[in-house]
C-alpha cells in the first residue's frame, strides 16, 4: 500500500506544487493590465499623501524628507531618483515624463514598486523589500502543512481501496491454488464492487466448468473400467481353450488393446484427482538416499535394454526430507520411464538439498526436446511428433500428471537441455511450512 501511497502522493504533490508557481503567473501574464490597474489604484492614496508632503516644503529639502520617511516607513523604502533613470524601461519613463504614476509587479500580482513624479525631472519611489526570512519560513511551513493534510486526505481515501484490492487478491490467489469456493465477499457499496462482483461470477462459472469437467471425467472412467475388465475376464477365458495360433494371436492383441485401454483410464483417474490441488498433500520426512532407490527398483523391470546405465548423483549430505511420497514418487516413476523411451545407453538421477529445498533432476542422453515444445509437453494428451506411435508415446499424460504432482506440493517441474546431450528434468520442492 505505501508504494501506491507513495506514487500517488508525488503525482498529487508535484502537481500541486506546479500548479501554485505556474498557474499564477500564466494568469498574471493573460490579466496583466488588470493587476497594473488594482495596484495602481490600491497605490494612489499612499501616493498622493507622500507627494503632498513632498510639495509642503522646498525642493532643497526633499533629499531630508525622503531620508526622514524611509526611516518612518520601514520595511518600504523611500527613495528619490530621476525620471529617466536607466533602471525605469522605457514605457516607465514615458508615463512618468507625462506626470503619471507607475507600479511593478511581482508574484502573485503584488506591487513590487510604486513610484510618482514629484516635477518634472525628480520622482519618489516607494521600494516593497522581499519577505524577510522568518517570514518565508512561515509560508513554507504553511505548504508543508498542506501537504501533510492532503498526505492525510489521500491515506484515509486509498485504505479502503487497498483493504478491498488486498481481499481481492487474496481470493484470487486462493482461487487459483484450488479452492473453487473462494469469494471475495466485498460489498457492493465498495469503489470495486462492481469488479468484485465479476470476479465472484467470474469464479463460481469456472468452479461450476470444473466441477461438471471432473464430475464427467470420473463417471466415466468408473464406467468404462466395468466393461473392460468384463472384456478382459471373457478374453482370458477364451485363451484358456484351445485355439489355433492365429486365433490365439488375435485374442492376445485384443487384451493388450484392452489393458491399454485400463491403463489409460488409470491414468486419467490419476490426473483428475491431481486436478484438484486444494486437497492438502501427505507430508512425510524420508531419507532421499533410500527413497530414490525404493523408486529405481519399482521401474527396474521396465528397462527395455539390459545395456541402460541409471546413474544416482547425490550431492552433499542428504537430511532426511519433508515430502509427500506417494506423488514424488509418481512423479520421478513418470519421468524415469519417460527417459527409459528416449534414452540411447545412459540416465543419470541427481539429488542436492539446500536450504530452501530440494533438487532433484533425471538427464538421459537421447535426442532432446526442441525449445519451442519444452512447455507444451506438459499439457494433456500432448506428445511430440517423433512419439506418436504407442511403442515410445504412451498417452501423453505422464508428464502432465508429473507437473501437477508437484505443483500441489509447492514446488515445479522443468525440462531443459542435458549435459548428457538429451533433455534434463528438474524438479523442485520447497521446505514444508508444516
Amino acid at each position: 500500500m505505501f508504494r501506491i501511497l507513495f506514487r500517488l502522493y508525488l503525482v498529487t504533490i508535484v502537481s500541486f506544487s506546479a500548479a501554485i508557481y505556474l498557474v499564477p503567473d500564466l494568469v498574471i501574464k493573460v490579466f496583466h493590465e488588470r493587476f497594473v490597474t488594482y495596484n495602481l489604484d490600491y497605490s494612489r492614496g499612499l501616493q498622493t499623501l507622500m507627494v503632498k508632503q513632498f510639495h509642503a516644503v522646498p525642493p532643497e529639502q526633499w533629499p531630508a524628507l525622503a531620508e526622514e520617511m524611509d526611516k518612518e516607513f520601514q520595511p518600504l523604502h523611500i527613495v528619490l531618483t530621476r525620471n529617466d533613470d536607466a533602471d525605469f524601461t522605457l514605457y516607465e519613463r514615458e508615463r512618468l515624463q507625462r506626470g503619471e504614476n507607475i507600479v511593478r509587479i511581482g508574484d502573485w500580482g503584488w506591487r513590487t514598486l510604486a513610484v510618482a513624479p514629484l516635477n518634472q525631472q525628480t520622482v519618489v519611489k516607494m521600494v516593497v523589500p522581499p519577505d524577510p526570512l522568518d517570514v518565508n519560513l512561515l509560508y513554507w511551513s504553511i505548504n508543508v502543512l498542506i501537504g501533510a493534510t492532503m498526505l492525510a486526505c489521500l491515506l484515509l481515501w486509498l485504505r479502503p481501496h487497498w483493504r478491498d484490492l488486498e481481499r481481492l487478491r487474496g481470493t484470487a490467489e486462493r482461487f487459483g491454488k484450488g479452492h473453487l469456493d473462494e469469494r471475495t465477499q466485498i460489498s457492493p457499496s465498495s469503489n470495486i464492487g462492481s469488479l468484485a462482483n465479476v470476479f465472484d461470477t467470474m469464479a463460481g462459472d469456472i468452479e461450476k466448468l470444473l466441477n461438471q469437467q471432473r464430475d464427467l471425467l470420473n463417471a466415466v472412467s468408473h464406467e468404462l473400467r466395468t466393461p473392460l475388465t468384463r472384456l478382459d475376464f471373457g478374453l482370458a477365458l477364451a485363451l484358456s481353450d484351445d485355439l489355433p495360433a492365429a486365433s490365439r494371436e488375435r485374442l492376445q492383441g485384443l487384451v493388450a488393446h484392452i489393458r491399454e485401454l485400463d491403463e489409460l483410464v488409470l491414468e486419467l483417474l490419476s490426473y483428475s484427482r491431481l486436478q484438484n490441488p486444494a486437497k492438502l498433500p501427505e507430508q512425510v520426512e524420508v531419507s532421499l538416499d533410500e527413497f530414490i532407490d525404493s523408486i529405481l527398483g519399482s521401474v527396474d523391470e521396465e528397462l527395455e535394454s539390459p545395456d541402460i546405465v541409471i546413474d544416482v548423483l547425490l550431492h552433499g549430505q542428504l537430511e532426511r526430507f519433508s515430502l509427500d511420497p506417494r506423488l514424488t514418487a509418481r512423479a520421478l516413476q513418470n519421468l524415469l520411464r519417460n527417459a527409459m523411451r528416449y534414452c540411447e545407453k545412459r540416465i543419470q538421477i541427481g539429488v542436492q538439498v539446500c536450504a530452501n529445498g530440494c533438487e532433484i533432476w533425471v538427464d538421459d542422453d537421447g535426442i532432446g526436446i526442441p525449445d519451442d515444445e519444452r512447455e507444451r509437453i506438459f499439457e494433456p494428451f500432448y506428445r511430440l511428433d517423433r512419439s506418436r506411435d504407442r511403442a515410445t508415446g504412451g498417452f501423453g499424460l505422464g508428464l502432465a500428471i508429473s507437473r501437477r504432482a508437484l505443483e500441489a506440493q509447492g514446488g515445479t517441474l522443468t525440462v531443459e537441455s542435458s549435459p548428457l546431450g538429451g533433455a534434463r528434468f528438474r524438479l523442485w520442492l520447497p521446505v514444508s511450512d508444516q
